[in-house]
C-alpha cells in the first residue's frame, strides 16, 4: 500500500479557531484594564514609535504586569490559554466526534494524511494551554524570551500579517522553526517538498490573514475565509468581497460542527487534492 501523502490544513487562531483575541478573555482584566483600553494604548504606541503593532501589544503586556507586580511566565501564560472561546465544533463531545477526528478520518480515507498547523499573531504560550493544542503538529505564533527564573522579558518572535507568508514555505519545506533560513533559501525541487502547496488549505478570518490567503490562492492551494456568525452582516460582507477580489476560493461561518458549510467545503477540498494527487481509492 502506498504511503499517505501529507496535507497540510493551517489555521489563523484568533477569529478563525477561536472568538475574539486570546489575551481578552482572562489576561487583560488580570492587569486591570478593559480590551478597549488596552488595543488603543496598543495603537497608540505603535504609531508614536512607527513600530511593528505585534511588538509593540506584547511591550504593553510585559509593561502591565510589571506594573501589577506579576511578572508573565510560561505558565501564567498557558493559564490564560485555558480560556479561550473556541469555536462550536472543534473539541469532542457527547454527540461525537470534533472537528479534527473527523478530517482526519476523511483525510485517511482517500489516502491522505492530514496534519494540522496554527500560523497566529497571536501567543504561542497561550495557544499551548488551549485544549486542542494536541491536535496540531506545528504552531507558528509570536512568543516572549524568558530570563533565568522564567519571566518574560522581551518579545521573541512577532508574527504579523506579511511575515505570516514565511511560515507557507517553512510548512512546504519541513522547516518548523523560525531560526533556520538557509534551509528556506536553498532550492528544493518540488517532488522533495514534504508538503507541497497544492495539498495545503488555509483557514483565516480576516484583513491580517489577506497576504497569506491570497499567496495560498496564487500557489495552488485552498484558502477559506470564515467568520464569527455573531457577527454583523457588515462584517460579512466585508469577508465575501475577498471573493470577488479573487483573494480567496470560499466563505464560510466559522462552525465547525459536522454537516455545517465550513465542514463539507473542507471535506471537498480533500476529497479533491486526492483525486488529483491520484490517492482516491476506486469506488469512493
Amino acid at each position: 500500500m502506498a504511503k499517505p501523502l501529507k496535507t497540510a490544513l493551517i489555521y489563523d487562531f484568533d477569529g478563525t479557531l477561536a472568538r475574539g483575541n486570546m489575551q481578552e478573555v482572562t489576561f487583560i482584566p488580570s492587569v486591570g484594564m478593559e480590551k478597549g483600553a488596552f488595543w488603543e494604548e496598543a495603537e497608540r504606541l505603535t504609531r508614536d514609535a512607527d513600530g511593528d503593532g505585534i511588538l509593540m501589544y506584547m511591550q504593553l503586556m510585559l509593561n502591565h504586569a510589571r506594573a501589577n507586580k506579576a511578572p508573565i511566565t510560561r505558565a501564567l501564560l498557558r493559564d490564560h490559554g485555558q480560556d479561550v472561546k473556541l469555536f462550536d465544533g472543534l473539541r469532542s463531545d457527547l454527540t461525537g466526534e470534533g472537528w479534527f477526528d473527523r478530517i482526519n478520518a476523511v483525510g485517511a480515507k482517500y489516502g491522505l494524511e492530514i496534519e494540522h498547523y496554527i500560523i497566529s499573531a497571536g501567543l504561542e504560550e497561550m495557544i499551548d494551554g488551549c485544549p486542542i493544542r494536541p491536535e496540531f503538529r506545528h504552531v507558528f505564533a509570536s512568543k516572549f524570551v524568558y530570563d533565568d527564573q522564567g519571566v518574560a522579558i522581551w518579545p521573541a518572535v512577532g508574527v504579523n500579517y506579511t511575515t505570516k507568508t514565511q511560515y507557507l514555505f517553512r510548512i512546504n519545506k519541513g522547516v518548523l522553526n523560525h531560526w533556520e533560513h538557509e534551509k528556506i533559501n536553498r532550492f528544493m525541487a518540488d517532488d522533495d517538498r514534504p508538503v507541497p502547496f497544492e495539498r495545503m488549505i488555509f483557514l483565516g478570518d480576516g484583513d491580517t490573514d489577506v497576504p497569506t490567503m491570497k499567496m495560498m490562492h496564487t500557489k495552488g492551494g485552498f484558502s477559506i475565509a470564515v467568520y464569527d456568525p455573531r457577527n454583523s452582516e457588515r462584517d460579512q460582507q466585508k469577508i465575501y468581497g475577498l471573493i470577488s477580489e479573487d483573494r480567496v476560493n470560499f466563505v464560510a461561518a466559522a462552525d465547525y460542527r459536522a454537516g455545517s458549510a465550513l465542514d463539507l467545503i473542507v471535506k471537498g477540498l480533500i476529497g479533491r487534492i486526492a483525486i488529483t494527487s491520484g490517492t482516491m481509492p476506486d469506488g469512493v
